[in-house]
């Protein structure tokens, strides 16, 4: 595999002598690590010895960027020369919630202008958080063999840089827009594909929010026989969605654009038999859209539903009677998303059907913290009782009690990912109006596997000294509007050995917190803390104490400081140092 090696050298009596040993052990070990395919057994496996760690770079065909600023684009392209597929995240998570101006940076013109020079190989790129912007796009489409772009939560870009991706990428398989925020430029995008049959797989554009040009996305999807991943957008009717499907039965993945009619169809007109079209596509198992929806035509995708195992209501506004007419058929159903708006007792429905359910993600219909939301413990406890398979769950609600949380830890000891939003803040237990320490105590002790932890209403110092004493497996922590004191974050930061990702928002932690880290940043992704009691000094002091991790403050887009408290820390770790695209409300220390 080393195509700098010399040959090998005859010698005098004509016949090649063999390699040196240690050409012979490079040459397994490189073939060794080929089968390595999860990244900490691979970054482990680059830590052994020098010429493992040399071995491992030059057979790293996958390449995971945690931070945009955590490595220079040349230090990473440099190492990892034969890299074919390549994943990097921006901004961190909070900037989903405006907690981070918008032109922050996690620009990603200084990557793809390395990989010009250093990637042309490259096939597939997925992005998050990034600023893309069109002339990016259209560098990266002049990659020969590119054919996979996923772009997450990423803006900055329109559809003058999607229409070059589509006409210049003539091997693309995946083209998938997820949350974005695209421009509309008045391209029609959807008929810069080519002419012919396309390698097309997936195609999802449900976030861009600008009419498409229906007659030339029904001939794409007419040519793309490969195609198993089709997700529309608002624009996209039922009517035309109709179309589409007769056209391609071989989809595994839907999502259904507005599931209601474009205009009021005519009295006497003949609508589709939209439950046919559905019952031809045998292969689906994922379905997602229902926007705008007209609960009326919910009865056409009854035909599919025992097949499914994966459901998206997260647009539907549906009411409980609503939801149970489709979820008693979806008795295979791993994955759900749904809008509280089917209240507990819609809950309640899942619970009884879908005993293999293994993610659960209730949205607010509005998320207001004085809204009267329509799910409740009542929910929470029959989802536990129900679904004992359960492994993640993301769940926003107005009114909880401890009792639910601990049975639900009880119930469901396979949870690695526990996401309780009281939306109100420092909301108690309503009914005991205790604080929720005991809940989220029992999920930390219980649940053995628990990787991702978020918590929310009433806690105090305890429940943290909670998280610390059980939460060994803990990598990602988000706190808001919780504790009592510096000794709560100090019992996670001296506690929680695996916490890779620490966010807080609004709680009492201060300069005396944030020194008991010391030890744990270096090996941390990064630390975001907003609206805390934090100081220009205390933040000063763990820069000159820690050269290598970049400590940012964020004051706000032309906001002046007034005191020394600082609004937006956000620490991280890097090979290479402060970043040089940083803005004026960016301070470095």
């Amino acid at each position: 595999m080393r195509e700098d090696r010399p040959p090998p050298t005859p010698s005098r009596g004509g016949a090649y002598s063999p390699p040196p040993p240690d050409q012979v052990l490079e040459n397994v070990l490189e073939h060794v690590l080929q089968f390595l395919t999860f990244r900490r057994d691979r970054n482990a496996a680059a830590l052994v010895c020098r010429s493992w760690h040399r071995a491992e770079a030059l057979t790293r065909l996958e390449l995971f960027i945690g931070n945009c600023y955590a490595v220079a684009p040349r230090r990473a392209m440099e190492r990892f020369r034969r890299a074919t597929a390549v994943t990097i995240k921006g901004k961190p998570r909070f900037a989903d919630f405006n907690l981070m101006p918008p032109d922050w940076g996690a620009n990603f013109t200084p990557w793809v202008t390395f990989m010009a020079q250093c990637y042309r190989a490259l096939e597939k790129l997925c992005l998050k958080r990034m600023f893309v912007t069109d002339e990016d796009l259209e560098l990266l489409a002049s990659f020969p063999s590119f054919r996979e772009l996923v772009l997450i939560c990423c803006d900055g870009f329109g559809t003058s840089g999607l229409a070059v991706v589509a006409s210049k990428c003539r091997k693309l398989r995946v083209l998938d827009l997820i949350e974005d925020e695209v421009t509309d430029d008045e391209i029609d995008w959807i008929s810069c594909f080519p002419e012919g049959e396309t390698c097309l797989e997936s195609l999802i554009f449900d976030c861009v929010e600008c009419p498409i040009y229906f007659e030339a996305l029904e001939r794409l999807v007419a040519r793309s026989p490969s195609l198993k991943k089709l997700k529309l957008n608002r624009y996209v009717s039922i009517v035309q969605l109709y179309r589409l499907m007769i056209r391609a039965p071989q989809l595994t993945h839907l999502g259904t654009g507005s599931f209601s009619p474009s205009e009021i169809v005519a009295q006497g007109d003949q609508e589709p038999d939209y439950s046919s079209a559905f019952d031809a596509c045998r292969s689906l198992v994922c379905l997602s859209g229902f926007r705008e929806i007209v609960p009326d035509y919910l009865p056409a995708i009854y035909p599919v539903c025992a097949n499914l195992t994966s459901l998206n209501f997260s647009y539907a506004n549906i009411s409980a009677e609503q939801l149970r007419s489709v979820i008693r058929y979806c008795h295979k159903l791993q994955i759900f998303w749904v809008l509280d708006t089917v209240c507990d007792a819609g809950l309640q429905a899942v619970a009884a059907t879908c005993k293999d359910l293994r993610e659960l993600r209730v949205f607010p219909i509005d998320a207001r913290e004085d809204s009267e939301a329509p799910v409740s413990d009542v929910g929470l406890l029959a989802i536990s009782e129900g679904c004992r398979k359960l492994q993640s769950i993301l769940y926003f609600c107005q009114r909880m009690t401890n009792a639910a949380v601990i049975a639900m830890s009880e119930n469901c000891p396979e949870l690695v990912v526990f996401r309780l939003c009281i939306m109100g803040r420092h909301l108690p237990d309503h009914v005991t109006r205790e604080p929720m320490d005991e809940g989220f105590g029992a999920i930390v002790k219980n649940c053995k596997k628990l990787t991702r932890l978020a918590t929310s209403g009433l806690l105090t110092d305890r429940a943290f000294s909670y998280i610390g004493q059980y939460g060994k497996l803990v990598r990602t922590l988000s706190v808001a509007f919780a504790g009592d004191s510096d000794t709560g974050l100090k019992y996670v930061l001296e506690g929680c050995p695996r916490l890779q990702k620490l966010e807080i928002r609004d709680s009492p932690f201060g300069d005396s917190a944030l020194r008991t880290g010391l030890h744990r940043y270096y090996n941390m992704r990064f630390l975001w803390m907003s609206s805390c009691r934090l100081t220009r000094r205390g933040c000063k002091e763990i820069a000159q104490q820690m050269p290598h991790l970049v400590v940012e403050m964020i004051n706000g887009e032309e906001e002046e400081v007034k005191d020394d408290y600082v609004d937006t820390l956000y620490m991280y770790r890097s090979l290479d140092g402060p970043r040089a695209d940083a803005p004026s409300f960016v301070t470095i220390l």
